[in-house]
């Protein structure tokens, strides 16, 4: 599991991080505020598990989800128990007055740890279901060309991408827009052939020019028609990205 630890207190990070070296815990971040906690989520990757501080140096951490919407399993740590039930209206798996505990940190681990193979097993059995669907994926999409409207085949579509609040689709080195949302998309198109890598990307398999090592584990991906903006495949859905395209 990837995990960060927000913790204001230099001695206590340090601690809890010598405590996570006996657990299948990699640490990907250790941060010391609400706003750079803030900053952090917005640029990175959420990782499955956070080691969250209540009080923090500039604030409360329940600052942090008023700005950021985070999927992540979280552990509260603190040496104050008045916030436990606040704490408990966030995806909290456990909440650990300091000094932790090593075994009571073991059956925190332990339960988010549970916690996501549900999760990972559900996501694989809804990916099983989706495999038996008996619905027509589109064949073609119409887009409006001035006072026309053209149809585009799947088979030329390069890519789907989201930008400033719009979608469009790419062929030809052309960008059309259309009034479907990327989330629409994934249901619309067969995905033997379309896969969203990102947020802002769904491409065509034939498209695909190069794949390319990128940092932090990633891909990168350069398009035959497409080449305007960087493509990168999450690090969260590399995995997938590969048995895909096999």
């Amino acid at each position: 599991m990837k995990a960060i630890i927000i913790e204001d207190e230099l001695p206590s990070a340090r601690r809890l991080e010598r405590l996570l070296q006996d657990f299948n815990i990699e640490i990907v971040a250790t941060l010391n505020s609400v706003k750079s906690s803030i900053l952090w989520f917005q640029k990175n990757t959420h990782p499955n598990l956070i080691f969250l501080d209540v009080q923090l140096s500039d604030g409360l951490c329940f600052e942090i989800f008023k700005e950021v919407r985070i999927s992540s399993k979280i552990i509260f740590t603190t040496a104050f128990s008045n916030y436990s039930i606040k704490a408990f209206d966030y995806n909290s798996v456990s909440y650990l007055l300091k000094p932790i505990n090593k075994e009571k940190l073991e059956e925190a681990i332990f339960k988010a740890q549970k916690l996501q193979q549900k999760e990972t097993d559900f996501e694989q059995f809804k990916k099983l279901i989706s495999n038996y669907k008996t619905e027509n994926y589109k064949e073609s999409f119409t887009v409006k060309v001035g006072k026309k409207i053209k149809i585009i085949k799947v088979d030329d579509i390069c890519c789907f991408y989201s930008f400033e609040n719009a979608t469009y689709l790419n062929t030809d080195s052309v960008n059309y827009s259309i009034n479907h949302s990327l989330t629409s998309l994934e249901n619309d198109v067969n995905p033997a052939h379309f896969f969203r890598v990102n947020r802002t990307f769904i491409i065509h398999k034939n498209a695909i020019k190069d794949i390319i090592t990128y940092s932090n584990s990633r891909l990168k991906l350069i398009l035959h028609s497409y080449n305007e903006q960087e493509i990168i495949v999450s690090r969260e859905r590399v995995k997938d990205f590969k048995n895909w395209i096999d």
